[in-house]
């Protein structure tokens, strides 16, 4: 019987396991090849779920493996789950079988070095979602990058080859950053290395250095989400990219950029992230906006979802800069239901593809009434997307704006207002978009014949509809997961800068005269540079907050 730290390591390592099996498999064997590949990635989900079944809702990390792997270089083979990574992981698996059936018939030549790209680039994601090695984390990181430079420049479009290395030279740069500022904080001042995150979490630096190691971190990340101004190459990569790439790129890849400033940016250098806030909320807003507005403009579909991946991601990075427990809970609930809207959308978005060779909004209109299983899906697919009630795309945006407008920065008010705008222009250029594809008059001749969907196609699309349902309907299976984990991030940030600082509902937040209610003991994190014996003015005590979960909050001074 597998014990759940094992079954973690499971997880992570039976992709990778998988790709050396198809290795062996005959080149030409396409549907064993691709059947195999489907049937592994489908046991790896399901084994994702022991995960969950097995995880406690709290703010620690679970299920953790911790080996000494190099021991002379204090690196540790340290693997470890808390809420937000296991959502992450459950996403992950969960799209990946989807995703390469969907990519059936799109794929055609070297199908094998496809799929095998496809299960090392799983391994890759899920290793840094759980990684707890500041070596090892970088290690899946930069492993990540090659199966996805391969999928765009091999099975891409016509401008790939660019597409490809715009990719590698923007992700590259980044790293490259990150590598230094990981190799400054390993160093010890005592001598030697140690790339353990708790440790990392203790040290302390100079102002100016760990404005800069911050910086080199959150520019890597920025890539990665991508954030405005550096968000150039995503557009080219997912139009370029086939189906199955910009899928898991949407899905997947640009979550990584996220889970980076959760789990390592802010935390290890509070004081940096917090003064750097107003920036990254800036940044976000804008990049809200600017990808709605560039996304209605857009001829192309796919480039048009590609554009509307900027503009939900700047709500994950606005509700990680409002730095309040709703503000985070909504931006990683946000991570989870783009996982699943825009993935479908680029799936139908590449269903069409196949049947027309087109993604020209201009040859489309009122295909409705030929392919009517398509229109129910697409028009489904963009109401989650554009955060109908009820559906997946609600719920993290609503706590978005909550926790923003419930911020203590001064611009909260602000961001909540600009960030508003955004939302009602991804109904603009999502409707547009459905209108001008779906309804109107028959008027292109090449539409007379289009195909609706087939069984391998709608069996793709159920699940991903099933659980924009789900989540509209039942944010708490994800919320709480996440919320304990998300209540850390903030006390660790706010504590490890010394700040007095609530991180309650929004009401409190504002109010001088709280009356703190202590009901369970405090989560024990080490303060930088104080005696954790006591609770000092600017530790925190946990009060009640959202629906009955223990939020933190400063003691105060006397």
């Amino acid at each position: 019987m597998l014990q759940p730290a094992e079954i973690l390591a499971a997880v992570v390592f039976l992709p990778l396991v998988g790709a050396l099996v198809l290795a062996l498999f005959p080149a030409g064997d396409h549907n064993n090849l691709k059947g195999t590949a489907i049937g592994l990635t489908t046991a790896n989900f399901l084994l994702s779920l022991l995960l969950w079944g097995n995880f406690r809702p709290g703010p620690g990390y679970q299920m953790e493996l911790n080996l000494a792997w190099i021991e002379p270089f204090g690196i540790h083979f340290h693997l470890g789950l808390d809420g937000i990574s296991l959502v992450l992981v459950i996403l992950t698996t969960f799209l990946m079988p989807l995703t390469l059936l969907g990519a059936w018939s799109a794929v055609e030549h070297r199908v094998k070095e496809f799929v095998i790209a496809m299960l090392a680039l799983e391994t890759g994601m899920l290793g840094a979602f759980v990684s707890l090695d500041l070596f090892l984390f970088y290690l899946f990181w930069e492993a990540m990058l090659i199966p996805m430079y391969f999928l765009i420049g091999i099975w891409g479009g016509q401008r790939r080859i660019y597409a490809a290395v715009k990719f590698f030279i923007f992700t590259m740069a980044g790293s490259l950053l990150m590598l230094v500022a990981i190799l400054v904080v390993a160093t010890q001042p005592t001598g030697g290395f140690d790339f353990s995150l708790a440790t990392a979490l203790t040290r302390d630096f100079a102002p100016q250095t760990e404005r800069l190691l911050f910086w080199a971190f959150a520019i890597a990340f920025a890539i990665k989400v991508p954030m405005f101004p550096v968000h150039t190459w995503l557009p080219d990569a997912h139009v370029e990219a086939p189906t199955a790439g910009s899928v898991i790129l949407a899905g997947v890849l640009l979550k990584l950029g996220v889970y980076g400033f959760v789990r390592f940016a802010f935390p290890m250098f509070p004081n940096a992230a917090l003064a750097a806030a107003p920036v990254l909320g800036w940044l976000a807003v804008i990049g809200i906006v600017y990808g709605a507005l560039v996304a209605w403009v857009q001829p192309d579909m796919k480039k048009l979802v590609a554009y509307s991946s900027v503009s939900h991601l700047g709500f994950c990075m606005l509700g990680l800069a409002a730095m309040t427990t709703e503000g985070v809970a909504g931006a990683i609930f946000v991570c989870i239901a783009h996982g699943i809207s825009t993935p479908a959308l680029f799936l139908l978005v590449g269903m069409l593809y196949e049947r027309r060779h087109t993604r020209v909004l201009a040859d489309y209109g009122g295909i409705a009434r030929k392919v009517p299983i398509f229109a129910f899906f697409l028009v489904m697919t963009v109401m989650a997307s554009a955060g109908l009630p009820a559906l997946s795309g609600f719920p993290g945006e609503f706590l978005v704006l909550l926790g923003t407008y419930t911020s203590p920065h001064g611009l909260g008010r602000i961001w909540t207002i600009v960030a508003a705008t955004g939302v009602i222009l991804a109904a603009v250029y999502l409707l547009w978009m459905t209108q001008r594809v779906l309804f109107g008059p028959l008027q292109n001749p090449a539409n007379e014949d289009l195909q609706d969907m087939n069984a391998r196609e709608i069996v793709t699309l159920v699940p991903l509809m099933v659980m924009a349902v789900f989540l509209g309907l039942h944010p708490s299976t994800i919320l709480d997961k996440i919320e304990p984990a998300s209540t850390r991030f903030v006390q660790l940030v706010h504590q490890g800068s010394g700040t007095n600082y609530q991180a309650d509902a929004g009401a409190l937040r504002r109010s001088s005269g709280v009356q703190m209610r202590p009901t369970t003991p405090s989560i024990q994190l080490p303060i930088r540079g104080q005696n954790p014996g006591g609770p000092p003015p600017g530790a925190f005590q946990r009060v009640p907050g959202l629906r009955g979960l223990d939020m933190v909050a400063p003691v105060k001074e006397q």
